[in-house]
């Protein structure tokens, strides 16, 4: 087992396919320490059972801090940082009672009628043309009006929280991040004092007058769950349906399938998922004891990232884990993670995945690659798995 590499993660070769990579790594050893970039090191997790057990083990903690030293002001990581995904019980048990009481299955099914019709009225815009990136003409804008119709934030703002969310998130302009912080903190800001006087119907106001007894939650809590929301619940749709729609579009035979069985959507999408799925590694952990994994001891105050990537690839789970099987049944993979930190939007995700997959196949029969899998770009760092853009025809030549 290699404890100190020099892996290159950051090179296009290895994000444009890491799997044969993290194939290697799950033979050679169940964690492999690898650089961040920033002088930072991380221990990877790489098989599914090693996973599994790390993401639900209450020694790596969401809560303890590593060295800050980013430059983002002590105030607005303070605005961005106490929500759910960076909290350990009690906090976390707290938050997410709190949260999941306005986000509720019925606000999430009522979502249906709206999310259609908005599918539909992005495909309505495409029609006429011959090529598009079906990343800006559908996968995106599809989850981002969701989200920020579910939270009360306008439409026309949706541009600003994509050019913030790719910094953020994106991992290759390190230096735009505080000012990207700064700018998202002071919208959210604003944004919670205007439906505060005015309310509304919508997810925010309900995080605003949620209460459990006396408890509520504080300013910090309220603008870093709407922080959360706005990223985490965009980032991930986004990814699922251009992810998705490239494993079908690359092997004609899969998209003629899906058409021809319409049934198969939802084990489908669950393949997308597990095959290629939206978040590459789970939100970092720090051990805050020794913590053994596969037989490895990790040392207290190291920071821990499970590869959900590889793990969802790991023969010793999946049967014959590196093929993409529309009908595959037993599919119990780590895309939204484990535990009590399991996404709260897994089902808006697989609604929207749902519905969009089912408007294309529908609606654009036709659709094909406009151009070879070798020239697509993946999105840079090791947060998401995402093509960048991903041309398209939607009739045939």
């Amino acid at each position: 087992m290699t404890q100190d590499v020099r892996d290159d993660l950051t090179d296009p070769a290895f994000q444009a396919d890491p799997h044969p990579a993290y194939a290697q790594w799950r033979r050679e050893g169940p964690v492999r320490r690898v650089p961040l970039g920033n002088g930072a090191y991380a221990w990877l997790v790489t098989r599914y059972e090693d996973a599994r057990r790390a993401l639900a083990d209450p020694r790596l903690s969401k809560a303890a801090r590593g060295p800050a030293g980013n430059g983002i002001p002590d105030r607005v990581r303070s605005a961005v940082s106490h929500h759910m995904l960076s909290a350990d019980p009690p906090d976390h048990t707290r938050l997410r009672r709190l949260v999941s009481a306005a986000f509720t299955a019925r606000r999430i099914e009522a979502l249906r009628p709206r999310i259609e019709r908005i599918a539909d009225d992005l495909l309505d815009a495409m029609a006429g043309r011959d090529r598009v990136d079906l990343i800006d003409t559908f996968a995106f804008p599809l989850p981002i009006q969701v989200i920020c119709e579910l939270l009360g934030v306008p439409a026309d703002d949706r541009d600003e929280f994509r050019a913030w969310s790719n910094v953020i998130v994106g991992g290759a302009h390190r230096q735009q991040i505080p000012g990207a912080m700064q700018a998202m903190v002071s919208y959210i800001h604003k944004l919670i004092a205007t439906r505060r006087e005015h309310g509304g119907d919508d997810l925010l106001s309900g995080l605003i007058a949620v209460r459990d007894n006396e408890d509520r939650l504080t300013e910090d809590e309220l603008s870093s769950m709407v922080f959360l929301l706005l990223i985490a619940g965009h980032e991930t749709t986004v990814n699922l349906i251009g992810n998705g729609t490239y494993l079908l579009l690359s092997q004609r035979e899969r998209w003629e399938r899906l058409r021809a069985e319409p049934q198969l959507l939802p084990t489908a999408i669950e393949e997308f998922l597990r095959y290629e799925g939206p978040v590459e590694t789970a939100t970092s952990r720090i051990a805050t004891e020794p913590v053994e994994i596969g037989g490895h001891v990790i040392p207290a105050g190291e920071t821990v990232l499970a590869l959900l990537l590889s793990a969802n690839r790991d023969d010793e789970r999946f049967p014959d884990a590196a093929e993409l099987r529309l009908d595959r049944r037993q599919n119990p993979h780590l895309a939204f993670g484990h535990g009590i930190h399991y996404c709260l939007g897994a089902p808006l995700a697989r609604l929207e995945a749902q519905i969009a997959f089912t408007k294309l196949l529908d609606r654009v029969p036709q659709l094909h690659l406009d151009t070879t899998p070798d020239q697509l770009t993946w999105r840079p760092g090791l947060l998401l798995r995402a093509v960048q853009t991903l041309p398209v025809r939607l009739h045939p030549h």
